[in-house]
Formats: C-alpha cells, structure tokens, sequence
C-alpha cells in the first residue's frame, strides 16, 4: 500500500527514468559554478583597477559602495572640489567596487587627454544611444572623422547669420510671457522658460518648424514632450544603479515610457526627413534651396557627401538631428540660465552691459549678427558665468591606448578618465580667487597669461563641441534682449544649489526678481 502511495507521488518525469534530486543538484552545482566565474572575474576586475590606479592617491573608499555613499550626502560638487584641492591633478572615484574613474581635476592633465582621440567611455554615454542613435556626441574613429567633416560646414558663420534673427523671435516670446509672469513680491523660476526658449530655437533653426512650444501647452505637441521627458528619464537612469542593466530598465516603468518617448522623438525626425526629401527630389525645389539665403541644419545634412560622393544614410540623418536636438537645447538653456543668474548677484556689470548693449542697438528693440562681435563686456560676463557654471560640468573618455602624464603617471588601454570641467574652472591653484565673479579674467591683457586648458566650457582637442559659436550665439542674444526690457535681483531666501545632472542644473530651480526697465 505504501509503495503504491510512493510510486503515485512520483513527479511526472519519473516515467522517464530521470532523478528529480539528481536534476536538482546539478542546477545546483550549476548555478554555484557561474557565481563562482563571476566571482573570480570581478576579482580580477577589481585587482586590475587597484593596480591601474596605484599611483593616484585619493580619499577613502569604502568596500561595497565606493565614494557613491559620500557624494550622495550634500552637494557633490561641492565635495569634488574639496576632494581636488587635496590630492592635485587627479585621482581616482568609485562607484561601488569595480568601476573607477580617473578623475582630473589640472589643466596639464586635461591638455594631456584632449590632444587624443580617445572614444567616450561605454557607461554614461551608452543610454543616450536608444534616443540620439550614433551620432557625432557618441561616435569615435573614421565615421566620427567622416561626420565631423560632413557636419562642419553646418556650423559656417554664414549658416548661422540667418539663426540670429530665428533665436531673437523665440526670446522674445519668453520675455513677452515673463511680463505677464512677475509680481512685485515673487520671484520667478526661469530654467523652465529657458529650456522650452532654447527648444523652440532649436526647431526653427535645425528643422525650420514652428513648434509654438512656449505658447501651447505641452499636450498639444507631443515630439517636445518627448523630448523633455526623454532629458529627465537619462539623467534619471544614470542615477538608479540597478537601472545600468538593460535587463532591468526595459522591465520598468521608465524603461517603458523611455521607450515609448523614443518612439514618438523618432517618429517626428523621420516624417521631417522624409518630408524633406521628397520635396527635394523635384529638381526645381533643389535648385530653390540651394539658392535661398537661409539653410537650416536639415538641408546642409541631406546635402552633405564625403569624398566618394556618398550621402549620410537615413539613420545617420535621424541620429545627428536628433543629437543637435538633445546638445544644442539642454546645454545652452542651463548656460544661459546661470548667465541670468549672475547678472542678479552683480548689478554693476549687469547695468554695464545694459549700457553697453543699448549703446550698440540705438533706437533697435532687435539685435543683428554684426551686433555680436560689438560687446566686449557682455561678452566677457558670459565666460566667466561659463567659469563659474559651464553647461557641461565634466566628459568622460575610454582610453584606446596606454597614456603617460607629464608627470610620469600613467594608465593602462581601456582605463576611464573624467574631465572635472567645473572643478578645473574652480581650481584655485590655476584661478586667483577663483570663487569670486571677475569678467575682466577674460580682457585680451589677462587671457594671454592663463593655462591654455584652464577654461573648458566647451572641452578642447578634436572633439571639442562642433556647436559652441552657435552657443554663444544664443547666449549672447538672449543676454542682450533680456537686459534691454529687465533688471534681474537674486531670490535671497530661494538661493540655487549646484546638481550635475546631463547639464549644470539647480536642484532648487533658479530663481530671480525681475523688473521691468524704464522705457522698456
């Protein structure tokens, strides 16, 4: 009876003569052996980091989770840069137990890194790549060469002479709104209004479309929501160390709204392209464009060849506008949101600007390319809030071949290295004072005297960003038209705090009293 009972509660595999206990030991020992390579692979890993880095010393680290524990707490800048005055020119920075930076922070070492070609590292810039494709930001080697090359022109003066007219119209919208905005006793957050400024300049210049996304409200245009949302959803992956796996985030609540936002981004680059395209197969309408005086980014890229005549392909097409997209808007709308800023705190440069713009402008109420080159101090007060907050606080490369430092120092092929731009901007062993707002740190008798990699906004070498005159382009004009109508105060009890996040943002927003200009 009881082997009858026994044989009954037999699993349905018996039948087949196979051990249950023997299957199960096996996934077992299975299971066992691959943590056991992993094991060991790590431990390589890790001991290949500790030799590699040797010889930068750097503050404590702890076991599990690196220095991720210490940044977390306060302000992370903040504790880079006193971390920076310690131990100089560079030193290393965990993120747990089996990745490392080699974190510089002295422009001999920077100069040092930007004479190469070195790729960017395949951990931060990697979850750009489901939303920007391959573009010139994350390509490295001969396509990156042939992309460079075949963009180039796109950044002519010539190009951009028309942009000016283009970034004056949408800046004029945001200060229009500002005007409804302010109230005597409250101030007003303007990053917000920034970025939606930049994004609207972005669509008229690089795709000649009139988004009206600082008019409408976000629901109406779903190609800008996307790209807000994708912006966040980045940094926010970045964060979330979980979230570094594929696996993981394509799971996710975020890894599905990421990838429902791509879907919509690529979706609107691909009609616009398209589009384009097809008007420009009639031979009339090439003729008509090649004429007119105003190429946007789009006609230079779909009339661009390489030496053997070749056209970029449709996914190289969508990947460098979209690329333009995401760097030409995040990274000028925080440059211009802390210049904002800046002039709040410094009412004698601000007023000396005003002077110097109105001066320029005359009887105008709008600002021209030849404007540009006519503001020296506006201009200066522009580098130095690019010293004290450049836009990109820091790049990263992946080494492809060994390096050796002036000092001697060096670092194995594959190594990772960070650029601190903002901690070398800060460096007070290279700046006098460097915490103190000095426009005249840029006055043609002073620059002569200064490290050639001491000022970095937009990194240097090769791969230095293609789009910096377009940049300071837009800098300038929103500068100037927003002092001819406002006199900016700082919010003093809303003071902003330094976040590294895609760009130099404020944890807190930015926050400024405005006040209408007489005459205005």
């Amino acid at each position: 009876m009881t082997a009858g009972l026994e044989r009954g509660l037999k699993p349905s595999w018996a039948w087949l003569g196979v051990d249950s206990n023997r299957i199960f030991h096996l996934v077992a020992v299975f299971c066992l052996t691959c943590v056991l390579l992993k094991g060991i692979q790590l431990y390589h890993r890790r001991q290949e980091l500790l030799k590699a880095f040797s010889r930068f010393p750097g503050p404590p680290t702890h076991w599990l989770f690196g220095h991720v524990h210490e940044l977390l707490q306060g302000e992370v800048l903040n504790k880079v840069e006193l971390w920076s005055q310690k131990y100089t020119y560079a030193f290393p920075l965990w993120f747990g137990s089996f990745t490392a930076y080699l974190n510089i922070t002295h422009p001999d070492y920077a100069k040092t890194v930007f004479a190469r070609g070195d790729p960017k590292d395949n951990i931060s810039y990697q979850h750009l790549v489901p939303w920007i494709g391959k573009g010139l930001l994350v390509l490295h080697g001969p396509k990156w060469y042939q992309h460079r090359k075949l963009l180039t022109p796109g950044f002519h003066y010539d190009v951009l002479k028309p942009y000016v007219t283009l970034i004056a119209d949408s800046t004029k919208v945001m200060l229009d709104k500002w005007e409804q905005l302010i109230t005597q006793d409250k101030s007003l957050e303007l990053f917000e209004h920034v970025s939606l400024m930049t994004l609207d300049s972005i669509m008229k210049c690089a795709f000649s479309y009139q988004s009206n996304c600082q008019t409408d409200s976000l629901r109406k245009n779903s190609y800008i929501q996307a790209v807000l949302d994708l912006s966040y959803l980045v940094h926010h992956r970045l964060r979330i160390f979980p979230y570094h796996s594929d696996f993981i985030y394509w799971l996710s609540p975020h890894g599905f709204q990421f990838r429902k936002a791509c879907q919509l981004a690529h979706r609107h680059t691909e009609k616009v392209i398209q589009e384009r395209k097809e008007s420009l197969k009639n031979e009339q309408e090439r003729e008509k464009v090649q004429k007119k005086r105003h190429l946007d980014f789009l006609d230079i890229l779909l009339h661009a060849k390489d030496e053997n005549g070749d056209e970029l392909s449709d996914e190289d097409l969508r990947a460098e506008v979209d690329t333009f997209m995401f760097e030409g808007h995040d990274t000028t709308a925080s440059g211009i949101s802390w210049i904002l800023y800046c002039m709040a705190l410094h009412p004698e440069h601000q007023q000396r600007c005003r002077e110097e713009i109105k001066e320029i402008l005359g009887d105008r109420t709008t600002i021209k390319w030849d404007d540009l080159s006519k503001m020296p101090f506006s201009t200066m007060c522009i580098k130095e809030s690019l010293r004290l907050y450049p836009p990109v606080p820091g790049v990263s490369r992946q080494l492809n071949k060994p390096i050796t430092f002036h000092d001697g120092r060096t670092l194995p092929e594959g190594s990772l290295v960070a650029i601190g731009i903002s901690i070398i901007h800060r460096n007070p062993s290279i700046w006098k004072d460097p915490l103190v707002f000095d426009p005249w740190r840029f006055s043609p008798e002073n620059i002569s005297d200064r490290h050639s990699h001491a000022f970095l906004p937009f990194a240097a070498g090769s791969r230095n960003c293609i789009g910096q005159q377009f940049a300071m382009t837009e800098m300038k004009v929103a500068l100037a038209l927003t002092l001819l109508r406002f006199e900016l105060a700082p919010d003093l009890a809303n003071p902003p705090i330094r976040i590294p996040q895609l760009v130099l943002r404020s944890k807190n927003g930015i926050h400024l009293c405005l006040k209408k200009v007489l005459g205005s």
